[in-house]
């Protein structure tokens, strides 16, 4: 199983980014999909979440800011309002059931990079 994370890139406070994270492979099932992110010189920390069911949850710190969805076996991030305390390495993450196993396995993407600066 492959996470593949696009979309990061630089932009101006109070501008807009959409990261998009795909998993490919021997998938049977995808369960909750997160993303996190970790600042320069910080502990990576947790941005928001997703269920299968589509219920969602965020971080305090972007909250109302940010907005996370899925299709499938993608998931976006969009990201509105953007600061410069936001810039840092996105990193998605996704409970996948491998086809023909009878356990979930948490699995990574190689993040993004997001800069927010004028």
């Amino acid at each position: 199983v492959q996470l593949q994370a696009s979309g990061g890139g630089l932009v101006q406070p109070g501008g807009s980014l959409r990261l998009s994270c795909a998993a490919s492979g021997s998938i049977a099932s995808i369960n909750a999909m997160r993303w996190y992110r970790r600042a320069p010189g910080k502990q990576r920390e947790y941005v928001a979440h997703i269920s299968s069911a589509g219920i969602t949850n965020y971080a305090d710190s972007v909250k109302g800011r940010f907005a996370i969805s899925r299709d499938k076996n993608t998931v976006y991030l969009q990201m509105n309002s953007l600061k410069p305390e936001d810039t840092a390495d996105y990193y998605c993450n996704a409970e996948v059931l491998i086809l023909g196993s009878f356990s979930w396995g948490d699995y990574w993407g190689q993040g993004t990079q997001v800069t927010v600066s004028s």
